[in-house]
């Protein structure tokens, strides 16, 4: 199977393939669950030259069927359940992920996609499946989707095991104090700092940028833009290389979204645009319109943005709170959200130029050149599923295009100047629960978009996320109502 935004070296051909592994005995597989967890084993290299020559190989549904630390869903899901006995999908091996792990002697290693052993179909959770319809939907209307994506994560003198008899408090930072953007705290810990950067070119993942971020031992990686595609494998992938790359120094890398309640948390910014059929940004200005700006532009900020890219943005903002787990996938996530403007994390439907204070911020002339105008999504954080993220986003995006979605709300600096005019903000969902019922209505957007099967099973999952969660008594009750109650 073939996707766009294959990997350099990738085969294009089961001869090219065995050529290819010719010297190695066995292969590492993965796919990913709803969770974005990866998923995977080694295979010897017969039984998976085996498999890639025909339709895939099976793998055990139940990664469908229970969440991250391996519990059964609270109410059983379609996929994989008691009554079909947790039956075997259909791995299919997708060639063009070809990559090396080098941390682990260049052994090779591809991605699968998931499928219905009866009908051949995706299944509908898949999230590389998920993330390919978007793409496919994008290009039947002529458009190539494109992306980069930034992760912020703080790190840990810790491993696995000590973080767990700690009983995950009192966790002590790679570096302390609040240090963004700092050359100093990179000499602390260089060999790990640069392997991150090293291995991930030698494992194919491209960055831009890598430095330091504020907050105690946190860091900030900006993944080179790419493909929609690609990029979600890449970021699917940096995870992966961040905590292996931790485990062999001492070190534990988290994209959780909030660890601390008094400091910013984690963020996922996605930025996205698109490529017409000649290979141009579709978001970017004609010539003739590029020195004074579109003269129909709905607001002054989308006046170097086209009237495309417009109808992309009204299309995102009208569908955002109907999609916010698929952005905001975790009960910490919205904690991260909680503290708005004054943590870096917009909580609204909002946009603006160069507004960082805004959910989407939109990037054009004359901070950049034409070819550079994109939108950057500021309201996922660090542990969300990139592919649903980047699915949500464009699908939105595209929706807005073939309806001809128009920009009926003003920037953000509206209400910043008129404080008045906040009160009609449109708030995003304020927790998991909110958000899960929000996607899981009728009539909502993300039914419309992404159908009836996927918000189903995804809905459910994030269902049982939230009973997990009201269950639960956290050591804030404890401190709180244990005496004085």
């Amino acid at each position: 199977m073939a996707t766009t935004g294959a990997t350099p070296g990738a085969p294009r051909s089961i001869d090219d393939l065995k050529q290819l592994l010719w010297n190695d005995v066995k292969v590492k597989v993965a796919g990913i669950d709803v969770d974005g967890v990866l998923r995977g084993k080694f295979m010897s290299k017969d039984k998976f030259l085996g498999a890639a020559a025909s339709e895939g190989f099976g793998f055990c549904s139940v990664i469908f069927g229970w969440d991250m630390h391996d519990s059964v869903y609270t109410r059983e899901l379609a996929i994989s359940n008691k009554e079909n006995g947790y039956r075997d999908l259909i791995a299919s091996i997708d060639l063009s992920t070809f990559r090396r792990i080098p941390w682990e002697n260049n052994v090779p290693f591809f991605l699968v996609s998931f499928f219905d052993p009866k009908t051949s179909a995706p299944i509908c959770a898949d999230p590389r499946g998920v993330l390919r319809k978007a793409v496919d939907s994008a290009a039947s209307h002529g458009m190539e989707c494109i992306s980069g994506v930034e992760f912020e994560y703080f790190n840990f003198k810790e491993t696995p095991e000590s973080a767990a008899r700690k009983c995950f408090t009192q966790l002590q930072p790679l570096t302390p104090g609040m240090h963004g953007y700092s050359l100093l705290r990179t000499q602390l810990n260089q060999e790990y700092f640069h392997a991150l950067f090293d291995e991930s070119l030698k494992f194919g993942i491209d960055i831009e940028g890598h430095h330091t971020e504020t907050g105690p031992g946190v860091l900030e990686t900006a993944l080179a833009y790419t493909s929609a595609m690609r990029i979600a494998d890449n970021a699917i992938l940096y995870k992966f290389l961040a905590k292996s790359i931790g485990l062999k120094h001492g070190v534990l890398p988290s994209f959780m979204a909030k660890p601390w309640g008094n400091l910013p948390g984690c963020s996922g910014h996605i930025h996205v645009s698109l490529k017409d059929g000649e290979g141009r940004n579709a978001f970017s200005l004609s010539d003739v319109d590029r020195d004074r700006g579109r003269a129909n532009a709905a607001f002054e900020d989308t006046r170097y943005l086209s009237q495309i890219g417009e109808h992309f943005l009204a299309g995102v903002l009208d569908g955002l709170p109907d999609v916010m787990p698929m952005l905001v996938p975790t009960i910490n996530g919205y904690k991260r959200l909680v503290g708005g403007e004054a943590f870096w994390a917009p909580n609204a439907v909002t946009y603006g130029y160069d507004s960082r204070a805004a959910s989407i911020r939109i990037i054009s002339p004359p901070s950049v050149p034409p070819s550079a105008t994109r939108l950057e999504v500021r309201v996922p954080g660090a542990d969300m599923n990139p592919y649903f993220a980047l699915s949500a986003i464009f699908q939105l995006g595209m929706r807005g295009i073939v309806k001809q979605l128009r920009l009926t709300t003003p920037p953000i600096s509206t209400y910043q100047s008129n404080p008045a005019r906040k009160e009609e903000v449109i708030l995003l969902p304020c927790s998991l629960e909110d958000a899960t019922n929000a996607m899981m209505r009728p009539d909502s957007i993300a039914r419309e978009v992404f159908g009836d099967d996927f918000v189903d099973h995804f809905g459910a999952t994030r269902e049982h996320e939230v009973r997990l969660w009201n269950a639960a008594v956290t050591n804030w009750e404890v401190e709180r109502y244990l005496e004085l109650a």
